[in-house]
């Protein structure tokens, strides 16, 4: 299994969190590749930004002194969920052909529900029409999908929820995070 190389750190807390007894430095932080949410524990001296790209992979982390571990769902700070919506966003715009490619690709996950259909404001009539539509011709870009796709909400958007909704919340079924 591939690990994470680098991460973006979301949170800094110099204090650690304020409920538990101990007052160690912890940073919030998502992975590059992955999208794995991590606590990681910066060396002594060092003060993280918000941001701020950081080495996680193997052999010597400058700013990192180890990677505590995944970070739970519910110890995500409100301001590292603002952080995560920007990160998301930004990397959506980045990787666009990627994810043009999942509108192309998208299949059913069973009989009764499509991938397409697990995206906030996208149902039935949206997926068949997708579907139609990637027959005649393959989606070359967002705008393009939202053009041929009649009253279609913003792909972009609804990626970048489902994204969140994969990274926050419980989800049956994980179309971007592992």
């Amino acid at each position: 299994m591939e690990k994470e190389e680098y991460a973006i750190i979301l949170e800094y807390l110099p204090n650690g969190y304020p409920l538990e007894r101990k007052m160690m430095p912890i940073a919030q932080a998502i992975g590059k590749n992955k999208l794995t949410l991590l606590e990681l524990v910066p060396r002594r001296g060092i003060s993280l930004k918000i941001g701020q790209e950081v080495y996680i992979g193997d052999g010597k982390r400058p700013e990192i002194y180890y990677i505590l571990g995944r970070l739970d769902k519910e110890k995500i700070t409100e301001s590292a969920k603002a952080q995560l919506e920007e990160f998301i966003a930004k990397m959506i715009s980045e990787n666009e052909a990627k994810f043009v490619e999942f509108f192309n690709k998208a299949d059913a996950i069973n009989k009764r529900i499509h991938q397409i259909e697990l995206l906030p404001g996208m149902g039935k009539k949206h997926m068949q029409e997708i579907i139609k539509q990637r027959k005649e011709k393959l989606f070359e870009s967002m705008d393009d999908l939202k053009k041929r796709v009649q009253n279609l909400p913003d792909p972009r958007k609804a990626i970048e929820k489902r994204i969140i909704r994969e990274l926050t919340e419980l989800e049956r079924h994980n179309l971007f995070v592992h």
